[in-house]
């Protein structure tokens, strides 16, 4: 397959997989000889002017993952979004935020607290990877810090690793002995 078809059907996949994400689920109707195609007069996909086949494999390709599932009733099929879906679209969304730093820090520090049972170990470590790829610094094992506003991407994180109680996030005015800190922030 050209490297370039490759990419606009996995280009559709996730185009897919958030329609229906936002959704919860897309009515197909039953009569339709290729139901899928109904998908194309939706405004994302007019938007990604993406062709048939390539719908249509991207629906493959979801199904095949167990990111969506068939479902129906007497008068229409319709794809729903499955929890490994609804995990991989939090995935995209963690990935597609870009923190902007402000032009002025606002003087306090955002830490996160953790404390996540061995049995969790990987979701441990994955926690903390996330968290260093953010720009988080690690204060100690457990405790990071970071100098902007970044509360949406904790919660998203929170729920992407299905962390409750384990994971707390605050804001602080002050750290002791921060000059280290602001350097490495560059504050």
């Amino acid at each position: 397959m050209k490297e370039q078809t490759k990419e606009k059907i996995l280009s559709a996949s996730k185009t897919l997989l958030t329609i229906i994400g936002v959704a919860g689920f897309v009515f197909v109707a039953v009569a339709a000889g290729n139901a899928v195609q109904l998908l194309k007069y939706t405004s994302i996909m007019k938007r990604s002017k993406l062709k048939i086949f390539e719908i249509n494999q991207g629906v493959k390709r979801l199904l095949k993952r167990g990111l969506i599932e068939i479902k129906e009733d007497e008068n229409y099929k319709f794809l729903k979004i499955t929890d490994k879906g609804k995990r991989l679209l939090l995935k995209y969304e963690l990935e597609g935020l870009v923190q902007d730093k402000p032009k002025k820090w606002d003087k306090k520090y955002r830490v996160v607290i953790f404390d996540i049972s061995e049995q969790r170990r990987k979701t441990r470590d994955h926690l903390r990877v996330m968290l260093r790829s953010f720009g988080f610094i690690c204060l100690q094992n457990s405790v990071w810090v970071y100098p902007y506003e970044c509360q949406e991407i904790i919660d998203l994180l929170k729920q992407y690793l299905e962390l409750k109680e384990e994971a707390l996030y605050m804001t602080v005015e002050s750290i002791e002995n921060d000059k280290w800190l602001k350097k490495e922030f560059e504050l």
